[in-house]
């Protein structure tokens, strides 16, 4: 339940498996909305969320769709290389909203879903009331 209406989501995660990218390409087309997460503890996986970014919104033929960064691993702060700050300034770059979460202590990750179902909504009801217009149908990815 998000906001008292049943939200139902697949979730497909394809981070680090390079092997299925094309199976990635696959899922975007489907997907009403992405989770693009990196590890705040490993600058490269930061550094792919802008070209995953793009990736999106090429496949999405979009110029915005509903997409939120998550900077994970929060509770790993001693390890820490990205900052919230760049997490957020990458976010904005990118149109998105930001949240940083713990997967493994469970810190916003029904946040950052029930977010990303706010986004969907948000999205679905802009793109009915400009009219005809792909959308797509099905679940949601993980980046």
């Amino acid at each position: 339940m998000v906001d008292g209406r049943v939200a139902v989501i697949d979730v497909i995660d394809t981070a680090g498996q390079e092997e299925y990218s094309a199976m990635r390409e696959q899922n975007l087309r489907t997907s009403e909305g992405v989770l693009c997460v990196y590890a705040i503890n490993a600058k490269n996986s930061f550094d792919e969320v802008t070209s995953f970014h793009k990736q999106i919104l090429r496949v999405k033929d979009r110029e915005n769709f509903p997409t939120i960064i998550v900077g994970n691993k929060c509770d790993l702060s001693e390890d820490r290389v990205v900052t919230v700050q760049q997490g957020k300034d990458l976010a904005k770059a990118c149109g998105c909203k930001f949240i940083e979460t713990s997967a493994k202590t469970r810190i916003n990750i029904d946040e950052a879903f029930f977010e990303l179902v706010r986004e969907i909504r948000r999205f679905n009801k802009e793109t009915i009331s400009k009219g005809p217009e792909k959308k797509a149908k099905g679940k949601c990815s993980l980046l």
